[in-house]
């Protein structure tokens, strides 16, 4: 067994609810804190010379100084995997060019389809783990990975093979995605009906066969998927014993409604959703992504945090780091501005990237720091957590472990 400590304060978050709002009173803070691992887990919270005394002949390691202690980070939605570089689309939206105009110019996800089809394993491994130690150091150590930029058999099987190397190269946790309905690619001959039985047919077999994913997700939009034609396809995905989650509401609402009808783990984007479908996700156990990197980088309206934690749902907060409408990838200060323009609590923007977004990839077993529960934790030079969210940022995480080792 180790005991890590002495912690100015260790933010559990343990005993806060999985749905609905949070005040920042229901906090648990232990002053002067530990943790004490066994196993990779975590054996027990509590002060750190109470624990040091109760348990003799242990290994401690010593913190010095003032740091505080959170749970790791889970980024429950990104596309990191990719070829190129769409600075030019970003340029162009910036300067008024319409989402239509960037596509015939040659930008737009199409755009990333070529450059990742082009790239050779070798850069796309290199780059991936380049992206995964970016978040890794922020302190986020499960991290969800899409496909989405291969759109046939050969090169989505090549993006969730690279993903899969991936896990074999980094302490994270990688849940790998399949997004082969992202949209239809131009160089395919039929229409969207025949595109999705493709994925069914041609490309999701082989993806069970060599247990690339478990999870497949769908864009539903007016220029990717339509409602009805994304419905049967997600049905047909789950009989084939896949989890799914969607890309909903991002400029058009209506999506997330099907993601609840369906029974997706989690609806994302929703930064078009309308009230009464807030209700009905709020009653469900669909978790609602909210994804405020691509409001940043679109200039579009946030996620309707507030609405959707006031009516009792799962909110989650995720990054959509991808090469296009979300190129920042920095989680934290995306979430830090999220809170001011939808007044969310610490606790909620908290809960949101850790054990809430966990539940959004079916991972029960991180998100809080307690007994029996994965040793993956961030820790801060502060005295005060208050402090990671308000320097929005730039409080740069101190050392992050991963099964109580630090990396």
């Amino acid at each position: 067994m180790k005991l890590i400590g002495p912690f100015k304060q260790v933010v559990t978050l343990a005993n806060l609810p999985l749905r609905g709002k949070i005040s920042d009173e229901q906090i648990e803070i232990v002053t002067d804190g530990a943790i004490l691992i066994s196993d990779n887990k975590i054996q027990q919270i509590g002060n750190f010379e109470s624990l040091k005394s109760e348990n003799e002949n242990i290994e401690i390691e010593t913190i010095e100084g003032e740091q505080i202690v959170l749970p790791a980070f889970v980024d429950s939605h990104t596309h990191i995997c990719f070829g190129g570089n769409r600075a030019n689309d970003f340029a162009m939206r910036n300067a008024g060019k319409t989402y239509l105009e960037i596509a015939e110019s040659g930008g737009g996800i199409w755009s990333s389809v070529q450059h990742t089809r082009n790239a050779s394993e070798e850069e796309l491994l290199r780059t991936l783990l380049e992206r995964i130690d970016f978040l890794i150091s922020l302190g986020i150590t499960t991290i969800e990975v899409k496909s989405g930029y291969g759109l046939d058999v050969e090169n989505e099987l090549k993006m969730l093979r690279i993903i899969k190397k991936a896990q074999e190269q980094t302490k994270a946790t990688l849940v790998p995605t399949c997004l082969s309905a992202h949209l239809k690619p131009r160089d395919f001959e039929g229409s969207n009906e025949e595109y999705l039985q493709y994925i069914l047919t041609e490309i999701l077999p082989k993806v069970k066969e060599e247990n690339l994913a478990k999870r497949v997700d769908i864009f539903i939009e007016k220029s990717a998927f339509q409602p009805e034609e994304s419905k049967v396809f997600l049905l047909k995905t789950k009989d084939l014993g896949f989890e799914i989650t969607v890309h909903a509401d991002q400029f058009t609402p209506g999506s997330s409604r099907i993601a609840v009808e369906v029974g997706a783990k989690s609806a994302d984007h929703l930064e078009a959703t309308i009230d009464e479908d807030i209700e009905f996700l709020a009653k469900s156990d669909t978790v609602a992504t909210a994804l405020p990197g691509a409001s940043l980088g679109l200039g579009e309206k946030f996620t309707p945090a507030r609405k959707l934690l006031d009516a009792g749902a799962i909110v989650a907060i995720a990054s959509d780091w991808n090469p296009g409408s979300a190129p920042m990838g920095n989680l934290i200060t995306q979430a830090s501005i999220l809170a001011t323009f939808e007044k969310l609590t610490t606790a909620e923007v908290l809960a949101g990237m850790t054990f809430r977004s966990a539940f959004a990839l079916n991972l029960e077993d991180r998100g809080k720091l307690g007994e029996g529960l994965k040793a993956d934790f961030v820790t801060y030079k502060t005295d005060n957590f208050q402090n990671v969210l308000y320097n929005q940022g730039s409080l740069k995480a101190e050392n992050v472990y991963i099964d109580g080792v630090r990396i």
